[in-house]
């Protein structure tokens, strides 16, 4: 009789069949053809019709289903958010400075970095939060003590990502640090040093999006629309900055459904 395989499947080659097929010796090379094709077929008829991996948890990378989410932006409220004519004039400004970053790329990530610039490793999430926003705003630390230092300490206040740094991530480290500054604001206020970041981070992140890339960026408009929404006044120095991570996220990376609308 033959097997379900078998009758999904037929047979393209004719295959003689002869007693004593069990005692072939599959490590041994055929010696005609037609020992060739029945040592292929014993072979077959060896396999499992199911087999089971077996998997280690511990090596599976975390977070790898990546969910869209199609939520839209809240609404600005009345007053709060930009005219078109401004959100333009972001997107060409912001674009320029992207093939400014191409164009320079290998010339600015072969300068030679200070010493105090160690910049961590890709999984060290600590590390990164400290390294661009400094240890007062990891720590939630009052900065009234350190106006009397006139040093200025990048280990305190964060490094800026200046050219000679972001020019040396590549896509991965990009896309990682992005996940890690989206990830500290979806739990704290917006500070100057992120903004700094967010933007640069966007600047150096290649298109088309891979999908992880696209939850991210939504992410950060949801969350900065949110905040926007919590703002008092019109006057308040973190607006232009949240409007101007929304209108990047919207309207050059293409998320028109998140776009402020007039």
């Amino acid at each position: 009789m033959k097997s379900d395989v078998e009758e999904l499947m037929p047979r393209l080659l004719p295959i003689e069949t002869r007693e004593g097929t069990q005692d072939l010796d599959l490590n041994a090379p055929p010696r005609n053809p037609q020992e060739y094709l029945r040592q292929v077929q014993l072979e077959a008829s060896l396999c499992p019709e199911v087999v089971v991996a077996q998997i280690d948890p511990k090596k599976l990378k975390k977070k790898q289903t990546v969910n869209v989410s199609v939520a839209g932006c809240q609404a600005a409220p009345e007053g709060f958010s930009p005219s078109l004519r401004w959100q333009q004039q972001q997107v060409g400004n912001f674009s320029d400075i992207r093939q400014s970053i191409t164009k320079h790329r290998t010339h600015w990530s072969r300068q030679t970095l200070d010493d105090n610039v160690l910049m961590p490793e890709l999984t060290d999430e600590d590390g990164w939060k400290r390294f661009c926003l400094g240890e007062r705003v990891y720590c939630d630390v009052s900065s009234s003590d350190t106006d009397q230092d006139p040093a200025l300490d990048y280990s305190k206040v964060g490094f800026p990502p200046f050219l000679s740094i972001v020019s040396r991530l590549n896509q991965a480290t990009v896309s990682a640090v992005l996940e890690i500054m989206i990830s500290w604001f979806e739990e704290r206020d917006f500070v100057p040093q992120l903004g700094h970041w967010l933007y640069a981070l966007l600047a150096c992140l290649e298109k088309p999006l891979i999908p992880e890339a696209h939850s991210l960026i939504r992410q950060l408009a949801r969350r900065c629309a949110q905040l926007r929404s919590t703002l008092e006044s019109q006057e308040d120095e973190r607006l232009p900055a949240l409007n101007l991570l929304i209108c990047l996220v919207a309207k050059y990376f293409e998320q028109n459904d998140l776009a402020d609308q007039e």
